[in-house]
């Protein structure tokens, strides 16, 4: 049977970023090189261009102020409930279908994640503004989730990013990965956001699964660690007042509290920063620059040796923003490190 829209991870590389986006042609360039990485597929931009929508959308985006916030909150919400009345396509589901049984028996839990095109490059990073959903059973549902990172390719900021960035075609890859269980969760960047020396790397963890460090809504541990001597060079335990677990009666994850003596443990040792590290330090060297990485540690997995820890995604690192604003929830992990760690510079590469 051919697959015209969809491809497993392990099938893609950076030649298909311009496809299925950065995200998707990312985690395969992970598993290629030996990183460890939850199992998935993602389809390609065809798949959304199957849908037919794009004349419809393209007259409701003719002529569109972006200045006008209240013309373009309509116009995003119409286009959204416009691409998510639409079915999807019928040759579209049934790969999606084969693709989603494939992964593991029994409905198996998985996170939808956007990956625009363009999004993730070196040039210019947009994560955030488009959406991820976390810990979705079943093709139906999964087929919801599509829609729904179809739709987040406009939502208002996305539009306007795009206004601002005449090149930036809209167009939109989506990878769905099995969901790791998170007993801890986190970002980590490949080179010190204070003044980009190659020769650290930061890391921010919290427990739960990642939506609350991703997200700006917990203040999580901060670690800088000497990629030479794996010594801890900075270590700040947060208050870690919630945390991200799947609900139990549904799709998604639940906010909850995390008990009060939970929250001002490390969540991190340092033989757990120092697997970090040398999985940091690996996928830099892959990608030939410094790295911006959402990782995980797994509940109920083998510890130690990279038995339970897992890459979730991987992007270059740009620019530092000239305003970082972690309060905000939008932006990419690097934005926050940058701004939890108060930078001031560039970094290098």
């Amino acid at each position: 049977m051919g697959a015209e829209h969809t491809r497993p991870f392990t099938e893609l590389r950076r030649t298909d970023e311009a496809l299925f986006g950065g995200k998707s042609a990312s985690l395969g360039e992970l598993i290629a090189a030996g990183i460890p990485v939850p199992p998935g597929f993602a389809l390609a931009s065809t798949a959304f261009q199957a849908t037919g929508l794009s004349a419809a959308i393209d007259d409701r985006l003719t002529g569109l102020d972006v200045a006008d916030l209240e013309a373009l909150r309509s116009t995003s919400a119409a286009i959204a409930e416009l691409v998510r009345a639409t079915p999807v396509p019928e040759p579209v589901r049934a790969e999606v279908e084969r693709r989603y049984e494939a992964l593991a028996p029994e409905a198996p839990p998985v996170a939808v994640r956007s990956s625009a095109l363009g999004e993730d490059s070196a040039e210019a990073t947009f994560a955030g503004q488009q959406e991820s959903y976390l810990w979705i059973r079943g093709t139906e549902r999964v087929c919801d989730a599509v829609r729904d990172c179809w739709a987040s390719l406009y939502t208002p900021e996305a539009i306007s990013y795009r206004a601002r960035m005449p090149s930036a075609e809209p167009a939109m890859g989506v990878a769905v990965q099995l969901m790791v269980d998170a007993a801890v969760s986190g970002v980590m960047f490949t080179c010190n956001p204070v003044n980009g020396d190659p020769s650290t790397v930061a890391v921010n963890a919290s427990w739960g699964l990642g939506l609350a460090v991703v997200g700006g809504e917990v203040t999580p541990d901060e670690y800088r660690v000497s990629k030479v001597t794996r010594e801890v060079l900075h270590r700040s335990v947060g208050p870690k007042e919630i945390e991200y677990v799947p609900d139990p009666d549904g799709p998604g994850a639940l906010k909850v509290h995390v008990r009060p003596d939970r929250r001002d443990v490390a969540c991190l040792d340092e033989e757990r920063l120092g697997e970090l590290v040398e999985v940091s330090r690996r996928v830099e060297r892959h990608f030939d620059g410094h790295q911006d990485i959402e990782w995980a540690i797994a509940r109920g997995q083998p510890a130690g040796a990279l038995g339970d820890l897992f890459m979730l995604q991987s992007r270059p690192v740009t620019a530092k923003p000239s305003k970082p604003n972690a309060a905000a929830g939008q932006g990419s992990a690097m934005e926050r490190i940058w701004s939890t760690f108060g930078a001031t510079g560039t970094p290098s590469k």
